[in-house]
């Protein structure tokens, strides 16, 4: 059977939750790498952090862990130790600053803010690297070179490479089974998001991905990006409906993932 490892969002591991079916993805067949940025997955551990022996501010564990690793970086070993059969990527948490801090980058996320870490003498004075600055795209670029030249030289070159390219919806479902804009969207409370320039940054990301990596599949449903006010984790412009999963899920399997039957 196929053991895939996302490096990417929910819109990716979603796929395995909401996609119906009989199968059921055992935790031993996918490996998932989330909450984190190119930069900040390459870059040095975070020195002096502590992370709490359970997960803190209301965090479930599956968070806490991609929050760890995202700032004791332990993502890459972990990857390469899995040895997937098929490596995907997607952009779509590529949304939150980078932060510079005791040497190091970390990914500004939500769970970074409401794990209560950022209080820790570790990441005191940490400096926000804009997410749609120029300084940031740069590292970007440059953590995306570093990515194709780590899956060269590792096992991850065994595996079938995937970018699963997806953008932020600007029109949703209703629960009245109406399309309606979708409105303001943030990315942090009280931090809200010009999504056009997402979409933007991310067409320039997967661009300068695509002709720096060894060969790689590309799955994508442009024409069923529509969010979901009815999805199980509340709307946004990256939950979309159940149309969308199945369609991406269609050229998974044409692409030979494949998951075990649950028993």
């Amino acid at each position: 059977m196929s053991r895939v490892a996302i490096v990417g969002s929910c819109i990716t591991r979603d796929l395995w939750r909401f996609r119906g079916g009989n199968g059921a993805a055992s935790p031993h067949d996918l490996l998932y790498v989330s909450r984190t940025s190119l930069p900040s997955l390459f870059a040095t551990p975070l020195a002096g952090f502590k992370p709490a022996a359970k997960p803190p501010g209301g965090l479930k564990p599956q968070p806490h862990r991609a929050l760890i690793a995202d700032l004791s970086k332990t993502a890459l070993a972990s990857l390469v130790a899995f040895r997937p059969t098929h490596l995907i990527f997607d952009f779509i948490d590529e949304r939150f600053d980078v932060l510079s801090v005791g040497g190091t980058l970390v990914t500004d996320s939500w769970e970074l803010e409401a794990s209560g870490y950022r209080r820790q003498p570790a990441l005191r004075g940490a400096r926000a690297i804009p997410r749609l600055s120029a300084a940031c795209e740069r590292l970007w670029l440059e953590a995306a070179a570093e990515t194709a030249a780590f899956v060269r030289a590792t096992p991850l070159a065994e595996a079938k490479l995937i970018l699963h390219s997806a953008r932020w919806a600007t029109r949703r479902r209703t629960a009245q089974g109406r399309e309606a804009a979708i409105g303001d969207v943030e990315i942090l409370p009280g931090r809200g998001a010009d999504v056009g320039a997402h979409n933007d940054l991310l067409a320039r990301y997967e661009a300068a991905f695509a002709g720096l990596m060894p060969a790689l599949s590309r799955i994508e449903a442009p024409d069923q990006r529509l969010a979901d006010d009815a999805h199980q984790w509340g709307l946004s412009p990256f939950h979309y409906t159940p149309d969308y999963y199945a369609e991406i899920w269609r050229q998974l399997a044409g692409l030979g993932v494949r998951e075990a039957v649950a028993a």
